[in-house]
């Protein structure tokens, strides 16, 4: 059945979500590190689709669930199992938000840990992004051998080319300070505030004319 979030909340798998008025509030909360799987993704996908097709919700907020992780991207032990890169990740891909399929309404992440790989390229795919003080990116893929292909196409959007080139290429760590200063999110805000603030941004955005 596809998702359907309520007052006081809904879950599908490992996706909860939560309406407060008109903003939708969607946490992958999938412990230890809050890592995608194609279930998980098709998941979000449904989320990203309420959040589309709904009349009434206007804006989202993603973030992940306990204090540590964002997300650490795609589930290495499912890819162990045998789940591809080919399996069924939903009609707007990884997450949801690579490709997203017609959603023309803002989303904002709130970066409460560290987003490893593909879940710092779901960040990427937000609009708006809130890091917390203690949270870092990464791309780690290098490491392995591998491109990361959606963040080769939007980091060099959002920062200098070369300081993206730095990230991929060497998959080095990047903390929130330097997140700020180059530009690659809204604000950086005190350990476990930023899905309050997020939040809250979010009522501001719905609370404004819509086109």
């Amino acid at each position: 059945a596809r998702l359907q979030a309520m007052e006081g909340g809904a879950m599908r798998g490992d996706v909860r979500t939560a309406r407060h008025g008109a903003v939708l509030e969607v946490v992958r909360d999938r412990p230890k590190a809050n890592a995608i799987d194609a279930a998980t993704s098709r998941a979000l996908n449904d989320a990203w689709a309420l959040l589309r097709d709904d009349p009434d919700l206007h804006v989202g907020v993603l973030t992940g669930g306990g204090e540590r992780f964002f997300s650490a991207g795609w589930d290495l032990k499912a890819a162990a199992g045998g789940e591809g890169m080919d399996a069924d990740f939903g009609p707007g891909g990884f997450g949801g938000l690579e490709n997203p399929i017609g959603l023309l309404k803002p989303v904002i992440a709130a970066v409460n840990g560290m987003a490893v790989g593909g879940g710092f390229e779901l960040a990427l795919g937000a609009d708006l992004l809130v890091m917390e003080e203690q949270a870092r990116f990464a791309l780690m893929e290098v490491q392995h051998g591998i491109l990361a292909e959606s963040a080769a196409i939007r980091l060099p959007r959002r920062i200098p080319h070369h300081v993206a080139m730095d990230l991929m290429m060497t998959g080095r760590w990047m903390d929130a300070d330097e997140a700020l200063r180059w530009g690659l999110v809204n604000r950086v805000v005190p350990a476990g505030a930023s899905l309050g603030t997020a939040l809250a941004w979010a009522q501001e955005l719905a609370d404004g004319a819509r086109s």
